[in-house]
């Protein structure tokens, strides 16, 4: 079975875009495969392959076939909390990248890494960043994920001023569920 679950690379991007989305979308073919970048034939057999094994479910609609997650598939919860699992190694790795580049105070993940949609950015960066530098690391981010990520950053006298305001962006932010992987304090000095 687990033979049959991870055997390629376009099996492993396929199950993440199936157990990652925070809402289970419906894809049909040409769409997966402009999220994957993978052939149409090798999605078409992994495509199968995940259905025969019941992880996923296909549905016609009109002359399109629609694929989701079956989320009552026996092993659903534990693929997706081990897919989440992996995510986080690649967060910590990331948290070591960033403070090579710049001086953060504050990282957050949020959105897509909580499974929290009403949140306009997936991860909030407070610090002196090289933007350039974080632009290619985020893309590297992407690529490992298979997804792009919304950010953002700020100066700490842009978080401590949008703070003071309790701006509504960055509430929804605080106040959402989040993961928070930096937390220096922003009042100390330079």
């Amino acid at each position: 079975m687990f033979e049959q679950l991870f055997g390629s690379r376009t099996r492993i991007k396929l199950l993440k875009l199936f157990l990652l989305e925070p809402v289970s979308p419906d894809y049909y073919v040409r769409q997966i495969c402009r999220k994957t970048g993978e052939h149409i034939n090798s999605i078409r057999r992994e495509l199968a392959n995940l259905a025969n094994l019941g992880l996923i479910r296909a549905k016609r609609v009109g002359k399109k076939l629609y694929y989701e997650p079956n989320l009552d598939f026996i092993l659903f919860p534990e693929l997706k909390n081990l897919f989440m699992k992996s995510c986080l190694l690649i967060e910590r790795a990331l948290v070591k990248k960033i403070n090579r580049i710049g001086k953060p105070k504050l990282l957050i993940l949020t959105g897509f890494f909580t499974n929290v949609s009403n949140v306009q950015v997936d991860m909030l960066l407070v610090g002196r960043i090289n933007r350039q530098k974080l632009a290619r690391l985020i893309k590297k981010f992407e690529k490992e994920m298979g997804r792009p990520i919304r950010y953002s950053i700020m100066s700490n006298k842009e978080f401590k001023y949008r703070h003071n305001l309790t701006d509504r962006f960055l509430f929804d932010i605080l106040e959402n569920k989040k993961l928070v992987l930096i937390n220096k304090s922003l009042t100390q000095k330079r």
